[in-house]
């Protein structure tokens, strides 16, 4: 066990190491050599793990979805505050999480289509449902269709991930809250306005994750 138990501390380590590596410096310029170095694992335990750069990428792309889904299931799926709540989750653990950061920034390399590597598109349906339940239960005022505020959702939340890279100010909270006091008076029904809080009702929490670093 004891043995066991190591093993899945070094993948991890290794995950941990290429998912800052690739964030920092990106998937081309990350080596293996320099990943191994970060994770403190010599060069054997590390293709003894992933055969790879690109499994490891591919890896980081499925702990990274993980860590998206784990975002969406701790906030059900209905409702304008849920849409809310999870646009501010997902925008605090870009700010912390490297794995996170990294496996977005993977989805847009066109060549990737392993698991985990569609990151973005998996945010964009889960948007849309929850918009289109909201439509369906009547919360949703006769402004912006669904499909525009599906587009306004996540290109917002796409753009502060990406103006975040350079300057960590855009994963505050209060560029998210702007953004949503603006877009809610025109989408949310006038009935559920005044109960819907722009800057999220969220405590935020640390996610709990096996290879978390």
């Amino acid at each position: 066990m004891a043995v066991q138990e190591r093993a899945v501390r070094t993948r991890n380590a290794l995950i941990v190491s290429a998912a800052e590596l690739f964030d920092r410096d990106g998937f081309e310029v990350a080596s293996l050599s320099m990943i191994s170095a970060r994770a403190g694992v010599s060069s054997g335990a590390l293709h003894f793990h992933f055969s790879s750069k690109a499994a490891l990428a591919d890896a980081v792309g499925q702990e990274a979805a993980q860590r998206l889904e784990m975002i969406i299931r701790q906030r059900g799926d209905g409702g304008l505050q849920v849409l809310i709540d999870a646009t501010h989750a997902l925008v605090r653990a870009l700010d912390r999480d490297a794995v996170l950061r990294a496996g977005f920034g993977l989805s847009d390399r066109a060549e990737r289509d392993q698991v985990g590597a569609g990151l973005r598109r998996v945010w964009q349906e889960w948007v849309e449902g929850v918009l289109v339940r909201a439509e369906g239960e009547g919360v949703l005022a006769g402004g912006p269709s669904v499909r525009d505020a599906v587009t306004a959702v996540v290109a917002v939340t796409a753009g502060l991930e990406t103006l975040g890279r350079q300057d960590a100010s855009w994963l505050s909270q209060t560029p998210l809250t702007r953004f949503w006091g603006l877009l809610l008076p025109r989408l949310a029904a006038a009935s559920c306005l005044e109960t819907l809080v722009a800057s999220g009702t969220c405590t935020p929490t640390v996610t709990a994750s096996a290879s978390a670093p």
